[in-house]
């Protein structure tokens, strides 16, 4: 265990808003390019995140090259290929569906828990799915803190993206980012939030 009294830093309200008030989803890129730099650093940022039991289910195919993006095209729902075919990258976020072989090097201090997942299904499927979940949302949050704007859609057939880009591997696709800047007119109008009182309880 590493002890500390070292005081965790806030972040300024300029960066919170980055981050979080000001964040939009992007649906309309600029041709302005994103360097394999940029997006190794978004990793970078992504994959120190906790996860439970440091098993880091979450995978990254990124899509970059003009072929490549027209094979995605084809697995995408019709309103989700326009934003895309703007989009310099895109990123297909998978999940590893054999996440907990790694856990004897990741996790040193409970090597048994390899075995554990292996021979329980339902909980590596759990497991998995809830921390690649998680690993997405920091994801994004990479992207924003990298100055880059994200363009998450959940309108895609897994299985044809899976066979495309994912074959001969035990990763499957949960989400598909596009990366960029914004481009003309990016943003739709600003949705509402439901209001701390509908959703904060305090005992």
């Amino acid at each position: 265990m590493v002890s500390s009294n070292a005081t965790i830093e806030c972040l300024d309200d300029a960066a919170r808003d980055l981050l979080f008030g000001g964040a939009r989803t992007v649906n309309n890129f600029a041709p302005t390019p994103v360097n394999d730099d940029e997006l190794a650093q978004i990793w970078e940022m992504t994959r120190w995140a906790p996860t439970a039991a440091n098993s880091q289910p979450m995978r990254a195919q990124f899509v970059r090259t003009d072929d490549a993006r027209r094979r995605l095209l084809a697995h995408l729902d019709e309103g989700n290929r326009e934003k895309t075919a703007s989009a310099p990258v895109t990123a297909i976020v998978a999940v590893d569906s054999e996440f907990h072989e790694h856990l004897p090097r990741l996790l040193p201090i409970r090597p048994q828990l390899r075995d554990v997942f292996a021979d329980n299904d339902a909980l590596r499927e759990r497991t998995g799915n809830f921390n690649g979940a998680l690993q997405t949302g920091y994801f994004i949050l990479a992207i924003r803190a990298a100055g880059l704007a994200a363009g998450p859609m959940a309108g895609f057939d897994p299985a044809g993206i899976d066979a495309e880009f994912l074959s001969g591997t035990s990763w499957r696709s949960i989400l598909v980012v596009n990366i960029g800047h914004p481009g003309e007119n990016p943003f739709f109008e600003r949705l509402p939030r439901l209001d701390p009182s509908e959703t904060v309880r305090w005992a």
